[in-house]
């Protein structure tokens, strides 16, 4: 889709670029993928054109590209000693067929725009490259002289392929014809505003009956599609097609069952990085190209980790989707108007987006903001938000949630299953918490977060600091049960009394916790893969290792679990008195171990709690600049209060901005208005 495309693929350019995006120098590349004869590296370009600048004009597309690049890049591949395969020598290779030559690359062509015939497919045969495109039958079987509903802007025909031009490809050996969907490259509705999120991806919201598509009708109309597609292809060229494209990158493991199913075992994604032999062909990843990278960018392009060296610089917004909402829809899309705006001002890499309804303040979820099975829903109003501020600002989205603290209604059967301390009670100066050591509690939590992916768009998971046991707890019977399962006694006070004891439940606590997270993470994830996960670790345990008792909490192994320790960096709250020599504390406990500068974000108080007032702008200042000083890379503040500019919007862009680190291939997307980014705007309801 022209307009829609452009917005979408923008943001994702945006945050594979940052990827690469360091402060102050320019970086070295990472270390070269291995050669092992089965990693291969994937670009994946779309329309060519001639004098590609000028022709956003009148088709803003920021994937096509200049002819004249395309030959360059094609050269920088050749001269510097990249080999482009075919798709058969990747499937051979991974059978234990004829390795790959070294650097293998595979080029990739999206959505089967003419140029491919036209300014792609000459460029293949003089250099003798082999090349994957991928159609969208639908569009392919529009007739000559009509028009392509391509998005909110219907294309002339002549734009794409004639099925002619697509099997003279297929013949000639060099191009394999692959499926782009029938007619999925667009939106379905997903909310009652009126989204529209990328069809393979999404369950159907329909609006007549309120009711939202079921796993069962989701999968079968993906499978059916993609059957559909293969099958058109296969007839109008006489090519055999094993492979998908997915729209917009947009995949689940519900998705892929259907692509297997329909003959195609072979999907290509968005995901970054190399396809080395633990990334199955199922999910290959490719690289998506700019419409102005340079030749020599290229090398940025085929060198992107996963994982790797360093992560991504993270500078993070915390928001709390309580001040977005209203019950009042007109004020609530105003609101949601002010937090794009402020944004797309400030500009940071990361928004952490509560997930879950919290009206009085206490840290625990009374209801939720996307549809499931366990909790009220507030409103259909996480899944709005997070595809705006992706959508709109470009941002990366992480849903905030809690790991124990649900309320569930009284009549529930578990509403009673929570945390008991050693004395039986529940702990009043704590959250109100489920037993994670109960079953049928952690089967509830994890459909929750199954909830969550299934009706939401989002790339990462925020643990809340919920996430906690202190040394008396629990003492729930499931608790006191899964403890003599690890060789303790079933009886909290006799774990007390002994050290040896105490250390080894501490750290077993620790452990359990953590592995909690990753199920959750893994729940969520088969909606939504490749999820960054963060979590939310108090400061003590940080500084003082042997508190890991009070909480369960460690820190290294939290840098271990997660891409990122999400720290509370928030001297106001453990009442410290000199709040710059405590961060300089931190910051150096941080430098002093591995990796943890690169994986701790520092996240600032913005209100002090105890007194309800913000905390002023020249203190907020005062500990950025130190921290910046100390050499922190991720920087990052809760709450923001978008509706009362607090912090101010200067000190927060001067702090956190990673507008100065994006490179200079991608232009920033333009600010929001509340004009453009309400539930009116045709660009904010399509993918």
């Amino acid at each position: 889709m022209r307009t829609d495309l452009f917005i979408l693929l923008r943001a994702t350019m945006a945050w594979l670029l940052l990827a690469l995006a360091l402060p102050g120098a320019a970086q070295p590349l990472p270390p070269a993928d291995p050669d092992d004869g089965v990693s291969f590296r994937v670009l994946s370009f779309h329309d060519v054109r001639s004098n590609v600048r000028a022709s956003f004009e009148s088709s803003p597309d920021g994937t096509a590209i200049d002819e004249r690049t395309l030959a360059e890049v094609f050269a920088w591949l050749r001269h510097n000693g990249y080999h482009p395969i075919s798709l058969q020598q990747a499937i051979d290779a991974r059978a234990g067929g004829q390795p790959l030559p070294p650097k293998p690359v595979l080029l990739t062509f999206d959505d089967g725009y003419r140029s491919a015939y036209t300014k792609v497919f000459p460029l293949l045969k003089r250099f003798g490259y082999p090349a994957l495109l991928a159609l969208v039958t639908s569009w392919l079987d529009v007739p000559e002289g009509a028009s392509v509903p391509y998005g909110d802007k219907p294309a002339p025909r002549d734009d794409f392929l004639r099925w002619s031009e697509a099997a003279e490809m297929a013949r000639s050996g060099l191009v394999e014809l692959a499926s782009h969907s029938h007619a999925m490259h667009n939106g379905v509705q997903a909310n009652p505003q009126g989204n529209l999120l990328p069809s393979a991806a999404t369950h159907r919201y329909d609006p007549a009956t309120g009711r939202y598509e079921d796993d069962a009708a989701y999968a079968q109309r993906i499978e059916a599609d993609l059957r559909r597609s293969r099958s058109i292809i296969e007839a109008r060229t006489g090519a055999k097609v094993r492979a998908m494209v997915w729209p917009y990158g947009a995949y689940n493991s519900a998705a892929l069952k259907a692509a297997e199913r329909a003959g195609m075992p072979v999907t290509f994604t968005l995901d970054d990085g190399p396809n080395t032999a633990s990334v199955p062909l199922s999910q290959v990843r490719r690289a998506l190209v700019a419409y102005d990278n340079e030749a020599p960018e290229y090398a940025r392009l085929l060198s992107s980790p996963v994982g790797g060296e360093l992560r991504p610089v993270n500078r993070v917004m915390h928001v709390d989707l309580d001040y977005v909402y209203d019950p009042d829809p007109a004020q609530q899309e105003r609101n949601l108007s002010a937090l794009l705006d402020r944004v797309a001002a400030i500009r940071p890499r990361s928004v952490f987006l509560q997930a879950y309804a919290d009206p009085d303040g206490d840290g625990v979820a009374d209801a939720l903001y996307f549809p499931n099975r366990q909790l009220p829903m507030r409103a259909d109003l996480f899944s709005r938000a997070a595809w705006q501020l992706r959508s709109r600002t470009g941002v990366k989205v992480y849903a905030w949630m809690p790991v124990m603290a649900f309320r569930l209604p009284a009549p529930h059967p578990l509403a009673t299953h929570t945390v008991r301390t050693m004395d039986g009670g529940t702990p009043a100066d704590r959250y109100h918490r489920l037993s994670p050591f109960d079953p049928e509690v952690r089967a509830l939590i994890g459909g929750i977060y199954e909830d969550l992916g299934r009706h939401a768009f989002f790339e990462g998971l925020l643990f809340h600091d919920d996430a906690m046991l202190s040394d008396d707890e629990d003492a729930s019977p499931p608790a006191l049960a899964e403890y003599g399962r690890w060789g303790l006694p079933a009886d909290v006070a006799a774990i007390r009394a002994d050290p040896a004891l105490m250390a080894r439940w501490t750290s077993a606590k620790t452990r359990y916790l953590t592995e909690f997270t990753r199920e959750l993470a893994a729940r969520a994830g088969a909606w939504r893969p490749g999820l960054e996960t963060a979590r939310n670790l108090y400061a003590r345990p940080v500084l003082e290792p042997a508190a890991e008792q009070w909480f369960a909490q460690n820190y290294e192994a939290s840098l271990a679990a997660y891409d990122y320790v999400a720290l509370m960096a928030m001297p106001r709250m453990e009442r410290e008195a000199d709040a710059q020599a405590w961060l300089a504390r931190l910051a150096r406990r941080a430098a002093g171990t591995p990796r943890g500068l690169d994986g701790t974000v520092f996240e600032l108080q913005a209100r002090d709690w105890r007194t309800g007032r913000p905390v002023p702008d020249e203190e907020l200042a005062r500990q950025w600049a130190l921290l910046h000083r100390m050499g922190v890379r991720h920087l990052g503040y809760y709450p923001d209060d978008f509706l009362a500019n607090q912090p101010s919007l200067e000190v927060v862009r001067r702090a956190i901005s990673v507008r100065a680190l994006l490179p200079r291939a991608l232009p920033a997307p333009a600010p929001t208005s509340a004009a453009t980014s309400a539930a009116s705007a045709e660009e904010g309801r399509s993918p």
